[in-house]
């Protein structure tokens, strides 16, 4: 079996996390496509995928535009499958964010029609080398205001590697 990766990232957490569970169902014999759904020369191959696996970060409230028409031109393929759907962002890191970080992957569900048969709420990471002063403020006044953490002390991944890896081997033993 055939698994297919698709993942829509912004500043590239959400592609190392497609990486990491690339390589997990590697070790495990699994065959893996990993594709990058803002790729505007590669075409997703769904023959022979019995399952897919789908990230996407979320920035300004919303997963990548690419990430959506990824959804949306392939829905009666993605239908087809069983599907897990991973939603990547800070506000899924802290307790009192995840009703926010929810919010996030339904609406986006609604728009796209997704109906993934499991999904997570993933949180992502802190960069600070890639922000400007404004992306900095931001980030600790709005994205993270009121948490304890400062950004512009150092960069900090949030993800639960452990927890990644139990919901993506559930969903692999699932049928």
């Amino acid at each position: 079996m055939t698994v297919l990766i698709a993942y829509g990232t912004v500043e590239g957490q959400t592609g190392k996390i497609a990486q990491f569970i690339e390589t997990l169902l590697v070790d495990r014999g699994e065959e893996v496509c990993l594709f990058d759904t803002s790729s505007r020369t590669e075409v997703a191959d769904f023959d022979d995928l019995k399952k897919v696996i789908l990230a996407a970060s979320v920035h300004e409230g919303r997963h990548p535009k690419d990430f959506e028409v990824f959804l949306t031109s392939h829905q009666e393929q993605l239908d087809a499958r069983k599907t897990l759907f991973l939603s990547v962002s800070l506000s899924a890191a802290f307790p009192e964010g995840h009703a926010e970080a929810q919010a996030y992957a339904d609406e986006m569900k609604m728009r796209t029609e997704l109906d993934p048969d499991a999904e997570m709420l993933v949180a992502g990471a802190v960069k600070t080398r890639r922000y400007d002063y404004y992306a900095t403020q931001v980030l600790k006044h709005v994205v993270l205001r009121g948490r304890n953490y400062d950004p512009a002390v150092q960069d900090h991944e949030f993800t639960d590697w452990d927890a990644l890896a139990e919901e993506v081997t559930s969903f692999l033993e699932t049928d």
